[in-house]
């Protein structure tokens, strides 16, 4: 379950995210990674999980991250940043089987390789659509992320999707499906971009994290 937060830890993430968020860089391949400077927190997931609807609803703009119908369309590492130590990057999907196998590999290694180098990566967000749950095709990122000690917390997109207590089940069972993993946080998070649940908690998270490691 998500964790609480105080008064004082939700206006902190509200601040953090009320900056004036940009674009700052985009990198296909490792040689064009920005330099390592700040915080960076980055957000994983499989194609058409969500995952620039939810930075612009963290952000509150509502077309910084480009958001599409079409699976596979973010192919690069997306870098945005606003005035103080955090970097958000936008990661591409993975999973996403009708591209050009060649491609899918490319976009595969550029994730792998980025997880394991990064060494000013605090945390992995890992989207999960609440309705389907952890799938095996994020058991190879899950996978890199505990070879590499990277600690990632898995976040439920799409959550205002389950009736009763569907939702509540889902929580359940993804952590009880990562209490083993090395490097996963022991707490799930739920959010919805479309009515903004759970995106103030996220806030204040993401903003105790950037605290902790300044």
């Amino acid at each position: 379950m998500q964790a609480a937060f105080t008064t004082d830890e939700l206006e902190s993430g509200r601040q953090l995210f009320a900056r004036d968020w940009q674009f700052r860089h985009a990198a296909a391949a490792v040689a064009a990674l920005p330099p390592m400077d700040g915080i960076e927190i980055a957000f994983a997931g499989r194609s058409n999980v969500g995952k620039s609807s939810l930075i612009n609803a963290l952000t509150g703009r509502k077309a910084l991250a480009r958001t599409s119908q079409t699976p596979g369309r973010t192919q690069e590492l997306v870098f945005f940043r606003a005035d103080g130590p955090l970097t958000i990057v936008d990661m591409p999907g993975y999973g996403y089987a009708d591209a050009p196998k060649a491609k899918v590999k490319a976009w595969t290694d550029l994730i792998h390789a980025y997880l394991r180098g990064r060494a000013n990566l605090a945390r992995v967000y890992l989207l999960v659509d609440a309705r389907h749950g952890l799938k095996a095709t994020d058991t190879p990122v899950l996978d890199t992320l505990d070879e590499a000690a990277v600690s990632y917390e898995v976040v439920l997109t799409k959550g205002d999707q389950l009736r009763g207590n569907g939702l509540a089940a889902r929580l359940k069972e993804v952590a009880a499906a990562l209490s083993s993993r090395t490097a996963a946080f022991p707490e799930v998070a739920a959010t919805s971009a479309r009515t903004g649940a759970g995106i103030a908690e996220l806030r204040a998270a993401i903003a105790r994290l950037v605290a902790e490691r300044g």
